[in-house]
């Protein structure tokens, strides 16, 4: 009877085991490809990145192509971690027992979790930078040309920066750590140093990620006006059409007059100031296409027009002052000593309680700012001035620039999960290797990142929600719930006149 017991077990092991396998499987196929999607949208065209048209040429970038792929997939995968965990919890706290979500427990997501740590470890320590290599490689001298001359080329470039990195991480834990520090650890790369380097990459992404969001907020502010809210959109449309209109009839009078006159036999400009028929065709094409357009803005809805943009600066004033908020709570509650450091749980059990006092709001809401985190640090780092070059162009970025960008990509979406949880973002524990750093469990660090975001972060908005943006929201909210009542003399503010930006920056 036991036997038949253990054989019982070992097959729930085992079909849990294919389950979580297919499930990653599907998942990292889907991401795979979405990835692909990218890079071939940013990337430029292969006759334009290889500079020669040999076949050699092809197979490299087409490689390199791969391996950027597979980081970018990476990358977003490191991204999902929180949200999805989130979301596992709060699904199988509100179905505990529902026969659909059995699939989902708490094995697949320390699963998925060690998977992206192991996976963004050999893309951030091999593929990347053999991708570089093998990109720039031409094969060694004296030796036949092809592609495996120049694949030896690249692995022994990457095993020599690879040797003096373990050196430099074998000097510096025997610095600052010098009680793990013996000479069983020289050789140990795997279980010892990968971990190390690792720890060190993910602190320097946690820092960058400080720095790079309170300027990505800042810059939220700019990017969603140009486009959502541009300050030529609320202009007043039915007066600008009429004298656009008006324009037009007038330019077709002086075509026809310059053309029955036979201005055109003059060159360039005639002697008593009138325009050449060219010049008249130029402007009326120009005045056609700006009537398109305003044609097109006078077919918006009154709503659209006057609550978008306030509707959208408040929704981003809003979370980043609940995220602001959410970073002085998580600093008080460490000071008083209520809540524990984040130091990676060593039991992670899913469905035993909600993460947020709010229950299943408040974990949307979580990772609703997460996500909001992520999108602003990547809009702060390119828009910092040493990095706006490495900036990606749709069709424009050459394969150099493509691995740069994923390497970026991959340090700040690892350092994500990490950052979100030192900041007190989400209250859901850092699993496996990500919770395991030494550095995570020094309070003064913390602390220190705690109160640098914070007040960077609130500098940012003081600085940025200028009088000339409040005072534009109110114009819009006043315009749309009194538009029956034009107020005499009323000009429209410095938004609606193209001051906006200038002022902002």
């Amino acid at each position: 009877m036991s036997e038949d017991v253990d054989v019982d077990i070992r097959e729930q092991v085992f079909h849990n085991a294919v389950r979580e396998y297919i499930i990653c499987l599907l998942l990292f196929i889907f991401l795979y490809v979405s990835s692909y999607v990218t890079v071939r949208h940013f990337k430029t065209a292969d006759s334009e990145d290889i500079s020669s048209a040999g076949e050699e040429d092809a197979v490299v970038y087409r490689i390199a192509l791969w391996m950027c792929t597979f980081t970018l997939s990476v990358s977003v995968g490191a991204i999902l971690l929180l949200p999805v965990s989130i979301v596992s919890n709060e699904v199988l706290l509100l179905y505990p027992k529902s026969y659909y979500v059995q699939w989902l427990n708490s094995s697949l997501i320390i699963g998925f979790w060690n998977n992206i740590f192991l996976i963004s470890n050999l893309s951030l320590f091999f593929f990347m930078p053999f991708a570089y290599f093998f990109t720039e490689s031409e094969g060694f001298v004296g030796v036949k040309k092809g592609i495996w001359s120049r694949v030896y080329e690249a692995a022994i470039l990457l095993v020599l920066v690879g040797i003096l990195i373990i050196g430099l991480a074998w000097v510096a834990s025997a610095i600052f750590d010098g009680n793990k520090h013996t000479q069983e650890t020289l050789l140990d790369i795997w279980s010892y140093y990968l971990p190390y380097l690792y720890s060190c990459i993910s602190f320097l992404g946690v820092i960058v990620l400080m720095l790079c969001t309170p300027v990505g907020f800042s810059r939220m502010f700019t990017v969603m006006g140009e486009l959502i809210a541009k300050p030529k959109f609320f202009q007043d449309v039915e007066k600008d059409l009429v004298m656009v209109r008006l324009t037009e009839t007038d330019l077709r009078r002086r075509l026809t007059f310059t053309k029955d006159n036979k201005y055109k036999a003059v060159p360039d400009r005639l002697a008593n100031g009138h325009l050449s028929t060219d010049e008249l065709i130029e402007q009326l094409e120009k005045n056609q296409s700006t009537l398109k357009e305003l044609e097109t803005r006078s077919k918006t809805s009154i709503i659209w027009r006057n609550l978008c943009y306030p509707l959208v600066m408040l929704l981003l004033l809003g979370l980043t002052v609940f995220c602001v908020l959410m970073v002085a709570q998580n600093f008080l509650l460490l000071l008083v000593g209520i809540k524990a450091l984040p130091v990676g749980a060593k039991e992670t059990v899913l469905g035993m309680a909600s993460l947020s006092a709010l229950g299943s709001f408040g974990a949307a809401l979580e990772i609703i700012l997460i996500l909001y985190v992520m999108l602003a640090s990547v809009l702060g780092f390119y828009s910092l001035p040493g990095f706006r070059n490495l900036r990606p162009v749709p069709h424009g970025t050459p394969m150099v620039k493509v691995i740069g960008n994923c390497i970026v990509l991959l340090i700040l979406s690892s350092a994500l999960p990490v950052m979100s949880r030192t900041l007190g973002l989400t209250n859901f524990d850092l699993i496996g290797n990500f919770g395991s750093m030494d550095w995570l469990g020094n309070f003064y660090i913390i602390m220190l990142c705690n109160v640098v975001f914070a007040g960077l972060t609130t500098l940012c908005l003081v600085t940025k929600f200028t009088k000339a943006v409040r005072t534009e929201i109110y114009d819009r909210l006043m315009a749309f719930f009194i538009r029956e009542q034009p107020v005499p003399g009323h000009t429209h503010s410095s938004v609606a006149n193209g001051d906006v930006s200038s002022k902002e920056d």
